[in-house]
């Protein structure tokens, strides 16, 4: 991940350094369990644990010099390993496994382990959502569909469906981190012709894993699961993100991005403040989304394996599982920070004198006894008049023959009661109790 939007918590798990790390600790685990069934000495199982070289940048650099000349990482690696154990034992290393079953039970180590970190992460942004929900519970805001004034809703609702929305994200990756966390030392092909199942059960304990069957490689749905858990996560910071441009636009601002001391906006106009976080948000779930069609398209592959799939995750496993923390992490900041304009709520949800409570006045004309197909061509005609004259709709309606016929003042002014309107909006926000149920 380029360092703009890194991680030293995930740099740590994706790390060459933490990589190798695995690769050790997946060859030592077997070489316990063969020593156990009698396969290995139990002598050189105990020297290549006790001779185990210290992972560091210059042994990954030995590594990628070995390499060079084997065209092939985990055989430098295994090479590297022998090399600094040193004497008959370190032969035994690396006894009855192939590669992939030392890389893939280490992917899903390491994936198991930024499932934990992005779970906290979306813990926090959650936190965060229903405390913001539960302030503006009762703040009222114009609700929007299309783009235009429809009726009125609360701010807390609003917030309150996101966190919702990011709890059922959350239970994604839970069931994501279930799925990838596997373990797979059966050979090639996945028969176990020269290694015992005992040992692959023997380092899946030790790891914290489950032993599963599979063909040389570990099954790639369960990536495409870990990275599609990912792209739902960006695309629910996504929508709060688009939401929350729109909601700073010069004509609505009604919430807006906190500004730091010191910041700037924009380098040639002073007075700008940009949604430049939320607008990074939206970006980046570009990329976490275009990431997921790669990792669908690694489930393919030739027979028992081929290594289309490696390179691919390279980039994208620890790429991906970065930037949704990265991204929940960033909300979460934003959100705690924001600066939100109640008394501009209240002058956007009155600036269409009173059109929000047509579907009220629909209903109530309904109710006294007119059809419904007049009672709509009256209402229309009315918000008609009143926009074009910039009179509130109210005031249209009571001057009407047809609604004072059949409706008394306190009637018709109920139908324009925001309170009215409101009294289960609330029902949103209470849901949050509900939240890791």
């Amino acid at each position: 991940m380029i360092e703009r939007y890194s991680l030293p918590d995930m740099d740590a798990l994706f790390s060459d350094v933490a990589r190798f790390g695995r690769y050790l600790e997946i060859e030592l685990h077997a070489l316990d369990a063969q020593a156990s069934l009698g396969v290995v000495p139990s002598a050189a199982a105990i020297a290549c644990r006790a001779r185990a070289p210290q992972i560091d940048a210059a042994f990954v650099q030995a590594v990628s010099e070995r390499e060079a000349i084997t065209n092939h990482d985990v055989a430098a690696f295994v090479d590297v390993v022998q090399e600094r154990i040193g004497g008959a034992e370190a032969t035994w290393v690396h006894h009855g496994l192939t590669s992939s079953d030392v890389v893939d039970t280490a992917w899903c180590a390491m994936l198991r382990d930024a499932a934990e970190l992005i779970d906290a992460s979306l813990g926090e942004l959650i936190s965060v959502l229903v405390r913001e929900a539960r302030a503006h519970r009762d703040t009222p805001m114009i609700g929007r569909t299309h783009g235009i004034h429809a009726e009125p809703t609360t701010f807390g609702a609003k917030v309150a469906l996101w966190a919702l929305q990011v709890d059922r994200d959350r239970r994604r990756m839970k069931a994501a981190r279930f799925t990838v966390s596997v373990c797979k030392l059966s050979g090639a092909v996945g028969t176990y012709s020269n290694i015992d199942p005992r040992v692959e059960e023997h380092v899946a304990q030790a790891m914290g894993l489950r032993a599963v069957p599979a063909t040389q490689v570990v099954s790639r749905d369960r990536h495409a699961e870990f990275l599609s858990a990912c792209a739902s996560i960006a695309g629910t910071v996504e929508m709060i993100a688009v939401e929350l441009r729109h909601l700073q636009r010069t004509e609505v601002s009604e919430v807006r991005e906190g500004f730091a001391v010191g910041q700037k906006g924009s380098s040639a106009m002073p007075h700008k403040r940009n949604p430049i976080s939320a607008e990074t948000l939206s970006g980046l779930s570009r990329v976490v989304r275009g990431n997921l069609q790669a990792g669908l398209q690694n489930v393919a592959l030739w027979h028992e394996r081929d290594i289309s799939h490696s390179s691919v995750e390279r980039i994208i496993l620890p790429d991906t599982a970065t930037l949704a923390c990265y991204m929940v992490r960033r909300l979460t900041r934003l959100v705690a920070n924001w600066e939100v304009d109640v008394a501009q709520m209240r002058t956007n949800l009155d600036l269409t004198n009173g059109a929000i409570f047509s579907q009220s006045v629909l209903l109530v004309l309904v109710e006294a006894g007119m059809s419904r197909d007049v009672a709509y061509r009256l209402v229309q005609e009315a918000a008609r008049r009143a926009r074009e004259t910039n009179a509130s709709l109210r005031e249209v309606l009571g001057a009407m023959p047809e609604v004072s016929e059949v409706l008394d003042a306190k009637a018709l002014a109920n139908a324009f009661d925001v309170q009215r309107v409101l009294r289960h909006a609330g029902r949103a926000v209470d849901a949050l109790s509900d939240l890791g149920s």
